[in-house]
């Protein structure tokens, strides 16, 4: 790994996303000369994501915004715009809703996903614009920038990294920067 070199973040505004070669559902993440490792959907990466997929989508994504549970996690500062997670926060994933791939409050019965989860993997939850400005039916939704479960275990699409990890990375993150998965 990379030891992290101040200054080197501010000319660097795209976050690299390297599947590992041994496992497609583990990734090493660069950014700003940071690298660390990561965890990827439980079917790799896919240049078609669908909904339910599993798949991280090939792309690159802009960063549009983040959450944080601010009653178990102190962020350090960062130039994104983050929201604190309410118990009332949801998020749409039915593909024939109106608020498809929206953030949506409770109560709300279309299926979704809680943000304000006991596993922690939310605590700090970026949001990638993968089919978030510009939606299609089925495309895939709730492609977020994460934490990991124990073990870097594998996601249902998105990418996550430890809470020490995304500390250093968040610090110098801002809405447009681009997170960029490779195949």
């Amino acid at each position: 790994m990379q030891r992290f070199r101040e200054g080197n973040h501010k000319r660097t505004a795209v976050v690299t996303v390297r599947t590992a070669p041994r496992d497609r559902r583990r990734a090493i993440v660069s950014f700003g000369g940071i690298t660390v490792p990561a965890a990827l959907g439980r079917s790799g990466t896919s240049p078609l994501k669908r909904e339910g997929d599993g798949a991280t989508p090939i792309a690159a994504m802009r960063l549009l915004n983040g959450y944080v549970r601010g009653d178990r996690v102190t962020l350090p500062p960062t130039p994104l715009s983050i929201t604190r997670i309410g118990k009332d926060l949801l998020w749409c994933d039915q593909p024939e809703h109106p608020s498809y791939n929206r953030p949506v409050m409770a109560p709300f019965r279309p299926s979704h996903e809680e943000m304000m989860r006991a596993d922690g993997l939310y605590d700090i939850c970026l949001v990638l614009d993968w089919n978030v400005t510009s939606r299609a039916r089925n495309r895939g939704s709730a492609i977020f920038f994460h934490l990991i479960k124990p073990g870097y275990q594998p996601t249902a699409g998105c990418i996550a990294v430890s809470l020490p990890d995304m500390k250093r990375l968040i610090r110098f993150m801002r809405k447009g920067t681009v997170v960029r998965v490779l195949g």
